[in-house]
């Protein structure tokens, strides 16, 4: 499941070979015949299993195993709650590229897009209709999937975790992390309205965090809290994966203009023409004078612009300083998380977690 810019990382190949085995796990409880035969029609079947059929990272899944392991708890018991996540974490995308009008991920056609098309070729809808079709397919996926994800976690009772404790964390999900989640989708709506000129950088962050940081967060509380962690553990590795997944979004956003396009799936250089107002678009406007500034208004959001105008703001953006900013806010956040780890005793878990961090500043720009 796992892509992550592996290139030239093989200082990484412990944490890469973690991750894929609990992937592997994660991939077997997600495909298990049971659920899949429990919906119908055909289409709806295909929706839901389409993302996980691409890949992904399957990050947020590892990282709740890891926190379980880190205080001495048993992954085996974790392994429904990070299929919980995965689903979780897939429903919040299938909505998301609705919202954002996006057409591609992971390499692949969005849900929506998918059944743009479907409905056009098999059902013989014309265009609207066909639109129609996609975005409710998208939203029907997804509303299983986060049904999906409460119900492996109510599976947990069954392998021999507290009722009481499965109860906690459905209710921190369902009544903490889902706010957060819309909170964020919201915030990053209403930004596209907002002039760059009046723009903050705190508020970008606060979006990026409401959106990303905290689910990466609920992965470190759930898989410490079945881990039997102490109240300290719990906080310290809450903390540094929050952290860590806020990083990760920063270093995300700098690889969106400046990235592989076969790692990302999408052409570099297309969050500038989807208009989104990242960390290092802010940063170059802030130190620009009007000419430039004029410049990034027309380009940004333009789906008209030719390509050359395109590459010519990702220049400006590199020789602004926009990257390495972005890249240095990045490194502090992960340097703050690390801290975090002091509250845990030495192991293999604790090793994974260090290279996580490390790695997550190493990807390539």
């Amino acid at each position: 499941m796992v892509e992550m810019h592996r290139r030239g990382k093989e200082r990484f190949s412990e944490l890469f070979e973690a991750i894929d085995e609990r992937s592997a796990l994660i991939e077997r409880m997600i495909f298990d015949r049971g659920f899949h035969r429990r919906f119908s029609p055909n289409h709806l079947n295909i929706a839901v299993y389409s993302y996980f059929k691409q890949g992904g990272k399957a990050l947020r899944p590892a990282v709740l195993l890891f926190a379980c392991g880190a205080v001495g708890g048993d992954e085996e018991m974790a392994l429904p709650a990070a299929a919980a996540l995965e689903a979780y974490h897939t429903w919040t995308l299938v909505h998301d590229d609705i919202i954002d009008q996006d057409n591609r991920r992971r390499g692949g056609p969005t849900v929506h897009a998918l059944f743009k098309e479907v409905g056009e070729k098999e059902l013989n809808f014309d265009p609207d209709e066909a639109k129609h079709y996609g975005i409710s397919m998208g939203i029907l996926a997804g509303d299983i999937q986060h049904a999906w994800a409460v119900s492996l976690l109510c599976k947990m009772a069954k392998s021999g975790v507290n009722e009481g404790l499965v109860l906690e964390l459905i209710d921190k999900l369902e009544s903490d992390v889902l706010p957060s989640l819309l909170e964020g989708e919201t915030l990053d709506i209403q930004l596209s309205s907002v002039p760059l000129s009046t723009l903050t950088e705190a508020s970008i962050l606060r979006m990026l965090w409401k959106k990303t940081g905290v689910l990466y967060r609920f992965a470190g509380w759930a898989g410490a809290i079945i881990g039997g962690g102490t109240i300290e553990e719990v906080a310290g590795i809450s903390s540094f994966c929050s952290r860590c997944g806020l990083a990760f979004q920063l270093v995300d956003d700098i690889l969106g203009l400046v990235g592989d396009e076969d790692v990302l799936g999408k052409p570099v250089g297309s969050d500038i023409r989807e208009g989104k107002k990242t960390i290092p678009i802010l940063f170059t406007y802030k130190n620009s004078g009007k000419e430039d500034r004029d410049f990034i208004e027309m380009v940004l959001g333009n789906n008209r612009v030719d390509e050359g105008k395109v590459k010519q703001l990702v220049e400006m953006v590199r020789v602004s300083g926009g990257i390495d900013y972005t890249d240095s806010l990045a490194r502090r956040l992960v340097s703050g998380a690390r801290e975090k780890l002091n509250v845990l005793r030495y192991s293999r878990y604790k090793k994974y977690f260090e290279l996580l961090s490390e790695f997550i500043v190493s990807r390539d720009y």
